[in-house]
């Protein structure tokens, strides 16, 4: 049975939102309509909360520091509690760049977490203060929460009982530190933690093997050695043992010493894990070979030895199980395989299956999943989704996709309900902001709404009878929040309230703006406006260049630049391969005279800038357009030549970036070096008369600065106005990636270098105190 087109009127569902019926509430107690009482609180989505004329502050690099970002790390199983981590700016400052690659460094990322009763909001705090955090896991029992913490010199592991309130560590043995990477599942019957440990001997080899490279006074390369020095010493970052945690006495279970293992998953009864690995042969300069990926299942019971699933090849091949975990399917040339445990190959289960009317050409599926009974599989294509029996082998069309594949909106499941009658799904429309979450009745074909509207939605958790499902939203200007909704609420319930100090800050409203780029492509942006922002006046403009840009959201970037009375803009670009540097030429003047024959934009007052690939287009686009008043290019490379060898850390990505990534040169420096030279701004620095601000950070691993240096002196000798900033505490994203104070001073350099070349005079002020 085929879905109802998009056009077709839903059925009436319990939490329905068509249009941004949002209830505001506290932190300590969330907003619910009580039974007999009707409450309704209307906000606009795409405005800030409070109306431009009571906010008097405007956004500043201070306050950009301290925006609080939540994330749902897990949710229990009946839906009642959530973790949920939150993250600011501020706790990512002071990294040291110069470690990166040392495999015993933990780069600070603090976070502050909290447990919220989902039903009555309550919440209980784990850590208020900002700490180093890792995984978070509920108990199948949603009583206890394990998480990992650092203590400032190793990782630990914490249990929190959520109903006496009370937090204790477990304490492992001394010489077993927890890695960093470390999974975090609870087995089936609450009593242990699967997780990893670091080798006997480990933090001592894997220091040396960084300090070998970094410090030693002679440092030798060899390519007759199967790996890069650097990928040796991520070979030992990566070592740990797979463990058994017992949550009572702390005492540990070795299960795998060997290999990491991938994708684990627990039988119902605890009794075997099954497991991916991938195991680096040698180091790859392609991204398709040099990696053995197997697949393995592992008797706990017994206390055996692994069994082989799939044998070790350099196929990847992505398999899905069953919940019993006790079959697998998986796709291969466009048809799906099922095996059983015990079987020793798989069966074709889509035989006969892939021609359909009117086609001549065989369809191609994936596996999405299995349903909550094992007996069918949900698969895709290009024509829609599909349920299959399993063992009766009746495939039933339960969506068809729409023939447009440019102009379909975009889906990803996100639960198959329990009773097997629902498939919740995330949406979002291709050229509106229409976004939110439906379900798709498979029996009838009927899809309904959950929540649709403009919003921006992320991280969803969803119980399996889909009476809870929590998420955070933004409505498209503010910060994000954690909302829950559901077949147990009768509206959406919103749970934080994080960021109470923006209520009275002047934030951007986003626009998207719809234009065609030279060769005719529909393309999107969004616009940024001014808080302060009067219609018939002209603004400068300053441009984020970098890929696509569709959804709006809180934008830190965004917010700092309308604060200056400018329009903020974010275009899209359509690129082809081994010829990347030619997209922003074709899109972004073509999206920004959209805004000029508006009336919205000064054109002699616009500025265009990036960061990373964004500071590489930047760099290439002003080599080929004079219409810029001035360009920033942030930790962005400016010669793809050099940079092939530029950051030994990451080792041959750079080389695979050009080649089969990113930067889209599909080839070799060898096979079609004309193309690296077009491509590698420096080489056209006599063509630039543009004045270019260009921002790099000492520790960069990503963009050495040295690259960006190359710029400098070639327009400096050339006689063209560049200034390079360098921070020498910086990373990548140069005073964005340092210390605080870095972060403050890199935004204003910024502003000045804008509003200088958009000849606004006006004295340098300091960003962080919001004066005007």
């Amino acid at each position: 049975m085929h879905a109802r087109s998009r056009s077709a009127p839903a059925r009436s569902y319990p939490v329905r939102n068509r249009r941004a019926r949002r209830a505001r509430c506290s932190d300590s107690a969330p907003a619910r309509r009580p039974v007999g009482v009707t409450l309704l609180v209307t906000v606009v989505l795409g405005l800030a909360s409070s109306s431009a004329s009571a906010q008097v502050a405007r956004f500043t690099t201070e306050l950009a520091l301290d925006v609080r970002s939540p994330q749902i790390a897990d949710m229990t199983e009946d839906g009642g509690r959530l973790a949920v981590v939150v993250r600011t700016r501020r706790g990512r400052t002071d990294v040291d760049h110069q470690r990166f690659g040392d495999p015993t460094y933990v780069a600070p990322s603090l976070a502050t977490a909290m447990v919220i009763d989902a039903r009555t909001g309550a919440r209980t705090w784990l850590h208020e203060e900002p700490t180093q955090l890792g995984d978070f896991a509920w108990s199948p029992d949603g009583r206890r929460l394990a998480y990992l913490y650092h203590d400032g010199e190793r990782f630990g592991l914490r249990v929190h009982d959520a109903e006496s309130g009370r937090t204790r560590d477990v304490v492992l043995p001394r010489e077993r530190p927890v890695a960093s990477s470390s999974p975090l599942e609870w087995t089936p019957d609450g009593r242990s933690i699967l997780m990893a440990v670091r080798p006997d001997g480990w933090a001592e080899r894997a220091s040396a093997a960084f300090h070998e490279l970094t410090d030693a006074a002679v440092v030798v390369q060899d390519s007759r050695n199967a790996f890069l020095a650097w990928d040796r010493v991520d070979l030992i970052a990566d070592e740990q043992v797979t463990v058994l945690v017992d949550v009572d006495n702390g005492s540990l279970r070795e299960l795998l010493t060997d290999v990491v293992p991938q994708s684990i998953g627990f039988s119902p009864d605890g009794a075997r894990i099954t497991y991916q690995t991938a195991v680096p042969r040698k180091t790859s300069y392609t991204r398709r070979d040099g990696t053995d990926y197997g697949l393995y299942t592992l008797d706990l019971a017994s206390g055996g030895e692994p069994v082989q699933l799939v044998a070790p090849s350099e196929e990847r091949v992505r398999v899905v199980w069953n919940d019993a975990r006790d079959a697998f399917a998986w796709a291969d040339g466009g048809a799906v395989h099922v095996r059983a445990l015990g079987e020793e190959e798989g069966r074709d289960v889509t035989e006969g299956l892939r021609t359909m009317p009117g086609d001549t050409a065989d369809v191609d599926y994936g596996v999405e999943r299995w349903s909550p009974d094992g007996r069918d599989l949900l698969l895709t294509s290009s024509k829609g989704w599909h349920v299959l029996q399993v063992q009766a082998g009746d495939l039933q069309t339960v969506l068809a996709l729409e023939e447009d594949e440019e102009a379909r909106p975009s889906r990803s499941i996100e639960r198959w309900s329990a009773d097997g009658r629902y498939l919740y799904f995330s949406y979002s429309a291709r050229d509106r902001w229409e976004r939110g979450l439906k379900r798709l009745d498979i029996g009838s074909g009927e899809v309904e709404d959950v929540v649709l509207d403009g919003g921006v939605y992320r991280g969803w958790r969803i119980t399996e009878d889909g009476s809870t499902i929590a998420y955070t939203m933004s409505d498209g200007d503010r910060p994000e929040d954690v909302w829950v909704t559901g077949e147990g609420y009768s509206a959406p319930v919103r749970l934080t309230s994080l960021n109470p100090e923006l209520d009275d800050v002047a934030l951007a409203r986003t626009e998207l703006v719809e234009y065609l780029d030279v060769d005719g492509n529909t393309l999107y942006g969004i616009l940024y406006y001014p808080a302060d922002y009067e219609p018939g006046r002209a603004y400068p403009l300053v441009a984020e260049v970098y890929e696509e840009f569709f959804d709006n959201g809180f934008n830190e970037n965004m917010n700092l630049i309308t604060a200056q009375g400018w329009l903020g803009f974010r275009p899209s670009v359509r690129f082809e391969e081994g010829y990347p540097g030619e997209a922003w030429l074709k899109a972004v003047p073509s999206a920004i005279n959209k805004l000029i024959e508006r009336g919205l934009v000064d054109p002699e007052r616009v500025g265009v800038y990036g960061q990373s690939y964004g500071g590489y287009a930047v760099n290439l686009l002003i080599t080929q357009t004079d219409r810029f008043a001035a360009a920033a290019n942030v930790s962005g490379k400016v010669n793809i030549i050099s940079f092939l060898g530029d950051s030994p850390k990451i080792t041959t990505r750079n080389y695979a970036a050009a080649e089969v990534g990113q930067d889209r040169i599909g080839a070799t420096l060898w096979e079609q070096p004309h193309k690296y030279i077009a491509h590698s701004a420096v080489m056209f620095a006599d063509r630039i008369d543009t004045p270019l601000l260009m921002l790099s950070g000492e520790g960069d691993w990503n963009v050495p600065a040295t690259n960006q240096r190359e710029m400098y002196y070639a327009l400096r000798r050339l006689g063209k106005e560049v200034v390079w900033v360098h921070y020498t505490a910086g990373g990548h994203g140069a005073g964005r990636a340092s210390t605080v104070a870095d972060f403050h001073d890199h935004w204003q350099r910024m502003f000045d270098w804008f509003a200088e070349h958009f000849g606004e005079d006006r004295a340098t002020t300091s960003p962080q105190d919001g004066s005007d």
